[in-house]
């Protein structure tokens, strides 16, 4: 979407209002997690949202003062270790992100103090420091001094309390003999998984944060290996100064291997009896696995109608080493409403409401109806007299298992006029369809495709009636729908058509999407994304094609920092007249600065061709930057692009806002 300066503005000022929140601070040594931001606050001030956004901790900070304040400064000497340490330790005393906000009396300096030598001691072991010395001073005094509370009184009279913390970081200590035994026997399990794996590797630094990791990647390896009740029965941690090493041993009670036994439902009354025992499709016997509950949890809530599904393990296995499992559904409102609003300078501007239902008669269907109303923001330059007026009148439909459990009905129809710079359309369309799902991953989808039209372009006004049968396949085998961070997502569609304009039976579009991603940290700190789109129209000429089933790339939704169909074929006058044939092409490395904050660096590439298959003359490349805001439903995207090669009808740049990833 293309936007002038001003509009922008009052995006960035409306989403960085709504979206900014503080963040919680804790510190973890070895599995146990304790809370370091004990005094909590509220942010105030029209601008304090908008600064939280890029400094979370700042709403920690902020606050009404403290009654009795005791206002102090902190100097941190840190001898040892790297700048990273310091971050760390930084990060972990409270005297030093909460100075800003004097503690209650000298009391609450000395709560302070004592909580910040166990988290440094706790941010010392995490960067792999067992040896360290921390020293606090209150006004030269330890916090545990006799007469602390008379020495911070006194210099409080003075001014503000002067803090010390002088950190010895110690040599930085390395990994040494680290094993996996089995509790019972105390011998070696041979199942484990490799040290590499745990990142437990003898000679690499010892973080603790390797240590907490590895037990919980144990249990898990244990029960993705059908060991339900698998646990860590004991862990011995010990750090040999004189070697500068520390060992590690875990006892693992890997428990008895189960399979999947009864599964019963409750709280689903508000669901035709057996929705949800049909959806189950795990067999007696089957080998248990978390990951094919997690799977069957997110198949479940991809129906409107359920809100949560919680997955309930029993205590004990059966008599034949079977594990039952309760699942307990929750119902969401049936019914909503909801409008929106947009603003493009190059698509116009558009205002649209919607009502919709999300278990019409009980058996998981879903109803949605929609009305909006455009107006396109300049001439069309296909059809430069045209009213700019536009609208669009939308139902759809979706009735769950039609047939089996995995065949889905799906309908949609819509009435509308549609103003683009390369045509003016008003149409009925109804798509009509079943869906059949293979796997949590693959689907197919069968529909019957009827339009009819009437589309007015540069050459004049054409009636259409268009009937096509689109075969669409489509895996997914990614974490997220919004933000994904690893597997592919493919989408490809054939759809002949019986009738298309004046060409008669034969056409064919061809059409197909892949995306892959991939995380190279557990933290998901970088990703690099890539999308690759192509399609074709075969057995008609570029003008037999009606408008709207042509090709046209520019825009937000494929080549960014070109105007929305600019990318594509112009006849002699240089309008847009679309293609027979298009590539897009786009990579993004998704970089999080901190847990809410990210830059996107990007580079598109793509184009639409007058031929039936791609040749790649006159190609357009955009490159860009982006920041993401990421919140609980997913990141809050703003792009800005400029294009590389522009043409004499291109602009300078593009600005994109919306909710989700690009692709």
């Amino acid at each position: 979407m293309r936007l002038p300066a001003s509009l922008l503005a009052a995006l960035l000022l409306a989403a960085l209002f709504l979206f900014a929140a503080p963040q919680p601070a804790s510190a973890q040594l070895f599995g146990g997690t304790e809370n370091a931001g004990a005094e909590d606050s509220k942010s105030s001030g029209f601008f304090d949202p908008l600064l939280n956004l890029f400094n979370p901790q700042r709403a920690a900070e902020a606050g009404p003062p403290a009654p009795d304040a005791t206002p102090y400064t902190v100097t941190i000497d840190i001898a040892g270790g790297d700048s990273a340490l310091r971050d760390s330790v930084e990060a972990a005393s409270n005297l030093q992100r909460l100075q800003a906000r004097a503690p209650a009396g000298a009391a609450g300096l000395v709560r302070r103090a004592l909580a910040d030598r166990r988290d440094i001691n706790a941010a010392l072991y995490s960067a792999g420091y067992y040896g360290g010395i921390i020293r606090i001073t209150l006004a030269g005094a330890a916090p545990d001094a006799p007469d602390i509370f008379e020495r911070v009184e006194a210099a409080r009279a003075q001014g503000p309390v002067p803090v010390r913390i002088d950190i010895t970081a110690g040599p930085l200590f390395h990994f040494g003999r680290v094993a996996v035994l089995d509790a019972p026997t105390r011998r070696p399990l041979a199942d484990a998984p490799s040290l590499a794996r745990l990142r437990l590797v003898p000679g690499e630094p010892a973080l603790a944060t390797a240590v907490v990791r590895a037990e919980g990647a144990l249990v898990d390896h244990w029960r993705g290996l059908g060991h339900p009740f698998a646990r860590i029965a004991a862990k011995n941690v010990t750090a040999d100064h004189a070697s500068r090493t520390l060992d590690v041993t875990f006892l693992v009670a890997p428990g008895p291997f189960a399979t999947f036994g009864r599964f019963t439902v409750s709280g689903a009354d508000f669901l035709t009896p057996g929705f949800i025992e049909e959806r189950i499709e795990i067999p007696p016997g089957t080998p248990y696995s978390p990951e094919t509950l997690d799977r069957l949890r997110r198949r479940l809530l991809e129906y409107e109608a359920i809100a949560s599904v919680r997955i309930h393990e029993a205590e004990r296995l059966d008599a034949d080493g079977s594990l039952p499992i309760r699942i307990e559904v929750s119902p969401r409102k049936p019914r909503y409403v909801g409008f929106g609003a947009s603003y493009s300078s190059t698509e116009g501007s558009a205002i649209n409401a919607y009502w919709g239902h999300r278990n019409l008669f009980g058996g998981g269907e879903t109803l949605r109806l929609d009305a909006q109303v455009s107006w396109f923001g300049e001439r069309s330059e296909a059809v430069p007299n045209a009213d700019p007026f536009g609208y669009r009148i939308a139902a759809s439909f979706t009735k769950p298992g039609i047939y089996t459990a995995q065949d889905d009905l799906v309908a949609q129809a819509a009435v509308l006029r549609e103003v683009t710079n390369a045509y003016v359309r008003e149409a009925a369309t109804l798509l009509i369809g079943v869906r059949h799902r293979y796997s949590d991953k693959l689907s197919l989808q069968v529909s019957l495709d009827l339009e009819q039209s009437q589309v007015e372009d540069s050459t004049g006004t054409g009636d259409y009636g268009i009937i096509g049968v689109p075969f669409e396949l489509t895996y997914d085998s990614t974490d997220s729908k919004l933000d994904p961070s690893r597997g592919w997502r493919a989408l490809a569609t054939v759809e002949p058509f019986a009738y298309l304009g004046d060409a008669g039976a034969g056409p064919t579009m061809f059409k197909g999407t892949v995306s892959t991603y991939h995380a190279f940290d557990e933290e998901k700190k970088l990703i690099f994304a890539g999308r690759l789109s192509a399609g074709s129209i075969i057995g008609a000429g570029l003008y037999d094609v009606p408008p709207q089933r042509r090709f046209y790339v520019g825009g937000g939704g494929s080549l960014r920092g070109y105007d929305y169909q600019s990318a594509s074929p112009r006849n002699e006058e240089g309008i847009i007249i679309g293609g027979r044939s298009f590539f897009e092409a786009s990579l993004e490395a998704r970089l999080r600065v901190t847990d809410t904050i990210g830059i996107v660096p990007f580079f598109d590439m793509g184009s639409a061709f007058a031929s039936e298959w791609p040749d790649f003359d006159g190609m357009k490349y955009a490159a860009g930057i982006g920041l993401r805001y990421y919140t609980a439903i997913g990141p809050l995207r703003l792009d800005l692009a400029f294009p590389l090669n522009p043409g004499p009808e291109d602009g300078s740049f593009g600005v994109y806002v919306s909710l989700g990833q690009a692709f």
